[in-house]
């Protein structure tokens, strides 16, 4: 679906957006300069993505965008109209088992203060998927845009090996 100008009853600076937003359909109307990430926390209440340095230098606000890993800070909303957004919310099992990833941020101690950690994690589930975990230097360079100010990166890099040495 594309997003389509707004008629005379609304501003010219908004337009409708429909997408997914972990497995749930979204329709809303947004102003063309709003980021997804503002939308997402102060909208939709979907608090997992961090506004760290809101110019997508930190990482803490990464989600996935149809399966690809972007900074939701500088992702302009109405850029993903009929895309699926995942954040750290949508990684849980139906359950609410942990994802195998987030077991092992907990088994490696991969956190302390627990702001980056979501994006650390969305970043983490990309680095996966995309195959670059096959040693320590690979994950830390596919990774090196998510900061973590406590410094919990070897905790992080060995949560992602874990995984990834599990095949999963």
């Amino acid at each position: 679906m594309a997003a389509t100008a707004s008629t005379a009853a609304g501003s010219a600076h908004e337009l409708d957006l429909a997408c997914t937003v972990n497995g749930e359909p979204v329709r809303l109307r947004v102003d063309t300069r709003e980021s997804l990430l503002d939308v997402l926390r102060e909208r939709l209440g979907v608090t997992g993505p961090k506004k760290g340095c809101d110019h997508g230098q930190c990482g803490a606000c990464t989600v996935h965008l149809d399966g690809r890993r972007v900074v939701s800070c500088l992702t302009p909303a109405v850029q993903v109209t009929g895309a699926d957004v995942t954040t750290v919310e949508g990684v849980a099992g139906p359950d609410g088992e942990l994802h195998p990833l987030q077991q092992a941020f907990i088994d490696h101690d991969a956190l302390q203060c627990g702001y980056c950690t979501p994006g650390q994690l969305m970043s983490g589930l990309a680095c996966l998927a995309e195959g670059h975990a096959g040693d320590d230097d690979e994950v830390r360079e596919y990774m090196s845009g998510n900061l973590c100010r406590c410094g919990a990166y070897a905790g992080i890099v060995a949560a992602v090996r874990a995984v990834a040495e599990q095949g999963r």
